[in-house]
């Protein structure tokens, strides 16, 4: 009971916070006006109409590709695997669903008590807040499963494709899937905002944006976070048995491959998928708002800021381009993917091996440099006769973050691909100095890695400003002044924008991984090599001779490219998360004033206070894992028969899931608890405080995560080399190997991709507390204190609430051990 009091007092301080925010007033501007496009008059509301023809077409695509994967063949065994794992993945998203409509209770509560009652918003409003969450959470919640699914279906076709001796099939596959989930995840998310701009009233639409990105973040959040502890779980359990057992990777009659195996769709496909819907949706929605609320702004007579009569047109335009930008990704993707499987196909199509990096590495450069030349033409064609050179500032500004989604891979490729010195380097530390020296050479690369990638995300950002501080751009914005540079946090939003701006080919190498993965699961678990008269009957139905070890190293090595790429989708939406949180800490400098001194001891105070959130946090997402993965192990260990050649029983699979999905869940509430407590905590203590905790989240998160996924992709593909290249399955090597894998599960697929939607969170949630504790100054540090109390009771709990208890506690110091 105190614990729902508890929820529903956190609930009440949100929706006091959001009431206040202006966003849920703003109204949008008309598109019923007449835009100039290459010099030709056309509709707003027409354009944004296009916009969404092409999304749905964009969607017909996907749809298309997902039929193409369904109409491949595959061997029966292999396919009943892949319904077994998808069965498994069914019951945990159910699960998660539960979860996320318990969550939603709360929040929907709240919003009908404080908009419908404090804030009196009238009924229809507070409804249409109400529905456009929901739609949030169906809409990430949805895109997640669909991209689990259609990964499941490929996982069977690419394992059996392995077979015909197509090196280039094995490739193809895994890829055509991922492009199936980005298309449609952008043109879902283009036509569910383009409806709000054109079919919701003008005045009630930035009630729909606030209530459409509170239920993605929710969504997003819940399935980004338990996934990946879910994930981990089984991939350690499942792997420490290679060691414990000297068995084979994927042994059938090992009970937690088929964990490991829904934990790649639930960790990899699910939590990626959902948090690209959410980023991409919230990033848009704090576009619209900040030109609604900025540009041309002028100083009214009466204080403070009013819109000048020529602002709504401008605000019009600059949406449609927004827009405009976001369907021509589409379009840019689909181009950039089918241009390069022609290439690829015609290069690569007939060699009975190559390096499966190539043509991943080519698509992305490819569609950098396409989407980047079309940024300039649209923004010619809408902006040239705005204002001079404004059209070529603002397409370069955006083009600068594209050209980061396509340099941020490349640096990533360099600490974590199967051909690097940083990954050759452990493979080597470990041959001599065993799994100490290969967990010290990966964290070396790791550490190297932030570096590198932490000063490249610098310099986009200076880039940026750099061409914001011109007059045409900054008088676009009367607002600006040299304390607030108000240009300067509109740059940096169009940056975040610019990263997302070939989402489809983003998510399609991400969602690559999974596929891969898993299809060497699949291959494993459906023993279709040791089947009788198995080669005939393959001969008979399929029309050729199967070759299983050319089958089965072409799966291998194919996994190392989808260790990589996963790994370079991570760093692009952390790099997200922080400059988007850097705009927002801009606009709570502005909107509140602020002055922030080194000087002053409470932004010292603040900024290591959040260093020190962020290594809770991570330590706490990987106790999570830690003792989840004890009690996955300990049951395997107890349960695993080695007797015989039979698989492992369902019942046992499925008892290793529930162990996972049990940690995930447990872990995540003790997170998303103390997580909530530490921002309203802060904001009520003290602003100055409070600004500085937000920025130290932003710096101390993004260089935490890229240190983690770049030391756990670098140890995971170690690994990989040793089982391909070097044929060293079952030796000590590999043995060392795979400790440095299991220490770097949890830091790449967990705590490093689970502080994206804690940065986001965060500031997010304390852009809104901050306002309203301002206004609380009189109880505000009670109020401080007592949140303070319960989020340290949940930084406890994530320890000693998940702590690995054996019944045989460890020797108490100054006591003597045991007698034998």
């Amino acid at each position: 009971m105190r614990l729902v009091q508890l929820f529903m007092l956190a609930a009440t301080m949100f929706g006091a916070a959001v009431a206040n925010a202006s966003e849920a007033n703003l109204a949008l501007p008309s598109f019923d006006l007449t835009l100039r496009v290459f010099g030709n008059e056309m509709n707003g509301a027409d354009l944004l109409k296009v916009g969404m023809a092409i999304a749905f077409l964009g969607i017909l695509f996907g749809g298309f590709e997902f039929m193409r994967i369904l109409r491949l063949k595959a061997h029966k065994s292999m396919l009943a695997i892949s319904e077994l794992i998808y069965d498994t993945c069914k019951a945990y998203m159910i699960q998660q669903g539960k979860l996320i409509l318990r969550l939603f209770v709360i929040v929907g509560a709240a919003i009908v008590y404080y908009f419908g009652y404090l804030r009196d918003f009238e009924t229809m409003k507070v409804l249409t807040i109400l529905m456009w969450t929901m739609i949030g959470i169906l809409g990430s919640y949805s895109i997640a499963f669909f991209g689990m699914r259609i990964n499941n279906y490929a996982n069977s076709r690419a394992a059996f494709s392995s077979l015909r001796g197509n090196a280039y099939e094995v490739m193809e596959i895994p890829l055509r899937a991922g492009m199936s989930i980005g298309v449609i995840l952008i043109g879902v998310e283009l036509v569910l905002m383009i409806t709000i701009l054109l079919f919701v009233d003008a005045a009630n639409a930035g009630a729909c944006f606030i209530g459409f990105a509170i239920g993605e973040s929710l969504a997003a959040s819940a399935l980004r976070i338990a996934g990946g502890i879910f994930t981990k779980i089984a991939d350690i359990g499942a792997d420490l048995m290679k060691i414990v057992f000297n068995i084979k990777e994927d042994d059938a009659r090992n009970p937690g491959v088929i964990a490991d195996c829904a934990g790649d769709n639930a960790g990899d496909s699910v939590g990626p998928t959902a948090d690209g819907f959410e980023t991409f949706g919230v990033t848009l929605t704090a576009l619209i708002s900040f030109i609604v609320l900025t540009v041309g702004m002028v100083p009214a007579p009466n204080g403070g800021y009013a819109a000048a009569p020529e602002a709504p047109a401008a605000h019009a335009t600059l949406i449609v381009w927004i827009f405009s930008l976001s369907a021509m990704m589409i379009i840019c993707s689909v181009f950039a993917y089918l241009v390069n499987g022609w290439m690829s196909r015609a290069r690569f199509g007939k060699l009975a091996r190559f390096n499966y990096e190539m043509p991943l590495t080519t698509l992305i450069w490819m569609t950098s440099l396409v989407t980047i030349a079309a940024t300039y033409g649209i923004s010619y064609g809408l902006l040239s006769h705005v204002g001079g050179e404004l059209w070529w500032r603002l397409a370069s500004i955006v083009a600068l973050g594209t050209l980061g989604a396509a340099l941020i891979p490349e640096l990533t490729r360099v600490f974590t691909s199967t051909n690097s010195r940083h990954v050759r380097e452990i493979v080597d530390a470990a041959r001599e100095g065993g799994a100490s020296l290969a967990v010290l050479s990966g964290l070396v690369a790791g550490n190297f890695s932030a570096f590198w990638k932490g000063g490249a995300i610098a310099a986009l950002m200076t880039g940026a400003v750099i061409v914001a501080n011109q007059a045409d751009v900054m008088a676009m914005m009367p607002m600006t002044t040299a304390t607030f540079p108000v240009h300067s946090i509109f740059a940096f939003g169009l940056l975040a924008f610019g990263f997302l701006s070939m989402g489809p080919v983003t998510i399609a190498v991400d969602s690559y991984g999974p596929v891969t993965d898993n299809a060497q699961s699949v291959f494993e678990l459906s023993e279709v090599e040791t089947k009788p008269g198995i080669a005939a009957e393959i001969q008979k139905e399929f029309g050729f001779t199967p070759n299983f070890e050319k089958g089965k190293e072409y799966l291998e090595e194919n996994d190392g490219a989808g260790n990589t790429f996963k790994a370079t989708s991570k760093p692009v939406l952390i790099a997200t998360a922080v400059i988007g949180a850097t705009t927002l800490i801009f606009s709570l400098v502005l909107m509140l004033n602020i002055q922030l001194s080194l000087m002053n001891p409470a932004v010292l105070m603040g900024i290591i206070m959040g260093g020190a959130v962020v290594y809770w946090f991570s330590g706490a997402s990987m106790q999570a894992v830690t003792t989840g993965a004890f009690r996955a192990v300990e049951f395997i260990k107890q349960n695993i028969r080695l007797d015989g050649t039979q698989a492992a029983s369902r019942e046992d699979s499925q008892k290793v899931v529930t162990i996972c999905t049990q940690y995930a869940q447990k872990g995540m509430f003790n997170i998303f608890i103390a997580v909530f407590a530490f921002t309203l905590s802060f904001a009520f203590f003290d602003v100055q405080f409070f600004t500085a905790y937000l920025i130290s989240i932003a710096t101390f998160g993004l260089f935490q995560a890229l240190f983690m996924a770049n030391a756990g992709g670098a140890w995971d593909n170690a690994k990989k080399l040793a089982e391909t290249e070097l044929r060293a399955k079952g030796t000590p090597l590999h043995a060392a190997l795979v400790v440095g894998d299991t220490v770097g599960d949890p830091f790449k697929d967990t705590s490093s991709v689970a502080l994206n939607p804690v940065i986001k969170f965060t500031t997010l949630f304390g852009l809104l507390t901050a306002e309203i504790a301002v206004q609380m100054k009189d109880i505000g540090v009670y109020l401080g204190f007592a949140f303070l109390l319960v989020a340290l009771v949940f930084v406890y709990l994530s320890f000693y609430g998940m702590r690995i208890t054996t019944g045989r506690e460890a020797t108490a110091p100054g006591k003597p051990a045991p007698a034998k």
